[in-house]
């Protein structure tokens, strides 16, 4: 049986570098769920088509190619607003699901983290993570990182742009950002990576010992 760990969680709260270091730890596959919205949206602007025609974004999220999805090209802020826009339209979601599903298939396990993971695209994963921090921390780190890159920001605005990004998350019609009910909670406000990545190992491995 394929181990499937699914973690949630709202913009800028960790939840990325943990998804990547648990798979690289256990050995699983890993899929930003959030780049394959993005990649739709990035597909749609290079061919220069509407980003408000649903079923032409619908058909190009049906023929993406997960593998090679490149977090550097695809962290771009315009490509994350053309991804706002699509992600709030029912078959464009309904198309990226069909294929996030079919990822966490892969043997020996998987490792998805996005916004709906444990809630709509794999309910029942084994391990469900909910990894938050306030919007200050997160805009905070945004800010950082930034910063660290190089490049010119703007606190307020992040910060801004992080309540507004949680807003639309949680309050869309179609799967709105939320815990699964029988998800683990993990505030990383004011946790170190580290530290949040041994709290997450603790829960997969006594679900892991559970399971054997």
């Amino acid at each position: 049986m394929t181990i499937v760990i699914a973690i949630d969680g709202p913009a800028a709260a960790g939840k990325g570098t943990l998804s990547r270091r648990i798979a690289e730890t256990y050995g699983f596959h890993h899929l930003d769920t959030g780049l394959t919205y993005r990649a739709t949206a990035k597909a749609l602007l290079d061919a220069g088509l509407p980003l408000d025609d649903e079923p032409v974004a619908a058909k190009v999220a049906e023929t993406l190619e997960l593998a090679g999805l490149d977090r550097d090209i695809l962290s771009k802020h315009e490509i994350g607003e053309a991804a706002s826009k699509i992600a709030v339209m029912s078959s464009v979601r309904k198309a990226l699901v069909t294929a996030q599903r079919a990822f966490s298939k892969k043997a020996p396990g998987t490792v998805l983290d996005g916004r709906d993971i444990g809630t709509v695209v794999c309910p029942d994963a084994l391990v469900k993570l909910y990894v938050t921090a306030s919007p200050e921390v997160r805009a905070q780190r945004r800010y950082d990182e930034i910063l660290a890159r190089g490049a010119a920001a703007d606190y307020e605005a992040i910060f801004a742009d992080v309540k507004q990004r949680d807003a639309r998350d949680m309050g869309r019609a179609d799967s709105p950002l939320k815990p699964a009910e029988d998800a683990h909670l993990l505030d990383t406000s004011e946790m170190s990576i580290e530290a949040a990545f041994q709290a997450a190992k603790s829960i997969i491995d006594a679900a892991l010992s559970q399971n054997a």
